[in-house]
C-alpha cells in the first residue's frame, strides 16, 4: 500500500494540473470567441458541438469502458496482441463502419431530397471518427498509468485547438465555420500523434481475433454506453430543443454563452472533487466498509459545503457582471443563465457526495435509471417552459432535472452509505449566507458600474463577510486552515532568508 500511494498521488496531481490548464484555455477562449462571434454564430458552434459529443459517445461502442475493465495487466506479448486486436482495433473498425453507413445515408438523403448541409456539419462528420480514435488511445494511456503523457497531450491539444480556432476566426472570418475549421485542424494534429503512439504500442494480429472476447467487451460496455449517451443528452437537450422550439440560433447562442461558462464551474467544482474522491471511496469501501465511507464523506462535506455555498452566492449575485467583464455588454442576456447554472454546478457536488454509493453497491442499472429520469424530466420541462420563459426555461429545466436525480440518488442509496452535512455545518453556513446577502445589499446601494467594477468591489463585500462568519463560528475550519497558513508563512520566510 505504501509503495503504491506515492504513484497514485502523482497521478492525481498530474490529472488535476491538466484539468486546471484545460480550464484556463476555456477561460481564455470564452471571452474571445463570444466577442468575435455574434449570438447566431456562437449558437451554431454550440449546436453542432452538441451533436459531435453525442456521435462520439455512440461511435465508441463502449470500447473505452471495456479497455479499462479488461486490460491485461502483466500480460505477455501474445495476450497484449489479443487485447489490442479484440478490444481496440476491432471496435474501432466497427465504429468506422457505423460512421461510413451514417455518412452514406446522409449523402444519399441529400441527393434525393436536394437538402444540403452547412460546412460546419461536414467538418463535424469528418471529425467524429478521429475523436473516437483519439479517445480510445487516451483510454489505453490512462489505464497503463502514463499520466504524464496524458497530461501533456491533453493540455497541448487543448491549447493548440484554442490557437487554431482563434487564428482561423481572426484571419479568415468571424463565423462558426472558420472556428470549426481551426478545431478540425487541431484534431488532425492530435490524432496523428495518437496514431504514431498506437502504431508503436498496439499491434493487430488476425490470428488473435476472438469472437468470445469481442462479445464480452460489447456485453460489458454497451450498457455503459447508454448511460454515457444519456449524460451527454442531459447537457445537450436544452440547445437542441431551444433550436427546434424557437427556430433561432441566436437564442441557442445566448444559452450557450451562459452554459459554457457554467461548465467551467462544473470542471472546477465537480470533476476535480470526484477525480480524488471516487478512487478513495472505492478503496475505503473495499477495505473498511460503509462506515468508513461515511466517515470520509463527513470529513469532506464540511469544507465542501462552505466552499460550494460561497461560490454559489457569488455566482448568483455577480454572474452577469462576470459575463459582461469577459464577453462585453452585448452578451449580458446570457448573465441570468450563467447565474442560475453556475450556482447549480457549485452546489451539485455536495448533493452528489451525500448520495454517492450506488456504484459501490454495483447498482449500475439504478444509475442508468436515474440518468433516464433526469433526461426525461429535462425534456418534458423544456417542452413547456421554453415557450413560456424563453432561454431561461431551459435553464430552469436543467436545474430541476439535476436536483431531482441527485435527490433520488440520496433516497435510493443504502442508508449505511448516505451522509449529509452535520447540523453545525448547516447552521454556520446559514449565518454566513445571511452576512453575504447583506454584503450584496450594500453592493446594490453603491450603484457600481456593471462589469469589472461591480464584480471586484461586490466580490469583496459579499465574500469577506461570508468567510469571516465561517471562521468565527466554526473552530474546525480554523483548525484546518491555520496550520496551512503558518506553513506557507514559514516557507516564505525561509525563502526570504535564503
Amino acid at each position: 500500500m505504501s509503495n503504491g500511494t506515492p504513484g497514485l498521488a502523482r497521478h492525481y496531481l498530474r490529472y488535476s494540473t491538466a484539468n486546471l490548464l484545460v480550464m484556463m484555455a476555456g477561460l481564455v477562449s470564452f471571452p474571445l470567441l463570444t466577442r468575435l462571434l455574434d449570438n447566431t454564430q456562437y449558437g451554431i458552434l454550440g449546436y453542432y458541438e452538441t451533436w459531435v459529443l453525442m456521435a462520439v459517445a455512440v461511435a465508441k461502442l463502449g470500447a473505452q469502458h471495456s479497455i479499462q475493465r479488461f486490460y491485461p495487466h502483466g500480460g505477455d506479448e501474445e495476450r497484449m496482441r489479443s487485447f489490442a486486436t479484440n478490444l481496440f482495433y476491432l471496435p474501432m473498425i466497427g465504429s468506422l463502419a457505423l460512421w461510413a453507413f451514417v455518412g452514406a445515408v446522409v449523402i444519399v438523403h441529400g441527393y434525393v431530397t436536394g437538402d444540403g448541409h452547412s460546412a460546419v456539419f461536414w467538418m463535424a462528420l469528418v471529425m467524429t471518427p478521429m475523436l473516437v480514435y483519439s479517445s480510445l488511445v487516451e483510454t489505453v494511456l490512462r489505464v497503463t498509468e502514463q499520466s504524464r503523457t496524458v497530461m501533456l497531450t491533453r493540455v497541448a491539444w487543448r491549447w493548440l485547438q484554442l490557437a487554431l480556432m482563434l487564428g482561423a476566426v481572426l484571419a479568415v472570418q468571424h463565423t462558426a465555420a472558420a472556428a470549426y475549421g481551426g478545431k478540425l485542424l487541431a484534431v488532425v494534429v492530435g490524432m496523428a500523434f495518437y496514431f504514431g503512439w498506437a502504431r508503436r504500442n498496439l499491434h493487430f494480429a488476425r490470428s488473435r481475433m476472438d469472437a468470445a472476447e469481442l462479445r464480452q467487451s460489447f456485453a460489458y460496455g454497451m450498457p455503459l454506453v447508454a448511460t454515457e449517451i444519456l449524460a451527454v443528452a442531459l447537457v445537450s437537450v436544452d440547445r437542441i430543443m431551444l433550436k427546434n422550439l424557437s427556430g433561432d440560433f441566436a437564442v441557442v447562442g445566448i444559452y450557450s454563452v451562459g452554459a459554457a461558462l457554467a461548465m467551467q464551474v462544473h470542471m472546477f467544482m465537480n470533476l476535480t472533487v470526484f477525480e480524488s474522491f471516487t478512487p478513495a471511496a472505492n478503496r475505503v469501501f473495499t477495505t473498511d466498509g460503509a462506515a468508513a465511507v461515511r466517515a470520509l464523506k463527513r470529513t469532506m462535506l464540511m469544507p465542501m459545503t462552505y466552499a460550494a455555498i460561497g461560490v454559489a452566492i457569488l455566482l448568483w449575485t455577480l454572474g452577469t457582471d462576470l459575463i459582461i467583464a469577459l464577453s462585453g455588454a452585448g452578451k449580458a442576456q446570457a448573465g441570468p443563465v450563467f447565474e442560475l447554472m453556475g450556482a447549480m454546478n457549485a452546489i451539485l457536488p455536495v448533493m452528489l457526495v451525500c448520495g454517492f454509493g450506488l456504484v459501490l453497491e454495483r447498482r449500475t442499472k439504478t444509475v442508468l435509471a436515474l440518468m433516464c429520469l433526469a433526461v426525461a424530466v429535462n425534456a418534458a420541462l423544456n417542452w413547456f417552459w421554453i415557450p413560456a420563459y424563453g432561454v431561461m426555461g431551459a435553464a430552469y429545466a436543467t436545474l430541476v432535472s439535476s436536483a431531482v436525480s441527485s435527490l433520488a440518488a440520496c433516497v435510493m442509496v443504502d442508508r449505511s452509505l448516505r451522509q449529509f452535512p452535520d447540523a453545525k455545518t448547516l447552521t454556520t453556513v446559514v449565518f454566513a449566507a445571511i452576512a453575504a446577502l447583506l454584503g450584496e445589499w450594500v453592493t446594490v446601494q453603491l450603484s457600481l458600474r456593471p462589469g469589472w467594477q461591480r464584480m471586484l468591489v461586490g466580490g469583496m463585500l459579499i465574500g469577506m463577510p461570508y468567510l469571516l462568519v465561517l471562521l468565527a463560528l466554526d473552530g474546525r475550519l480554523r483548525a484546518m486552515l491555520y496550520p496551512k497558513l503558518r506553513a506557507v508563512e514559514r516557507r516564505i520566510g525561509e525563502g526570504a532568508v535564503g
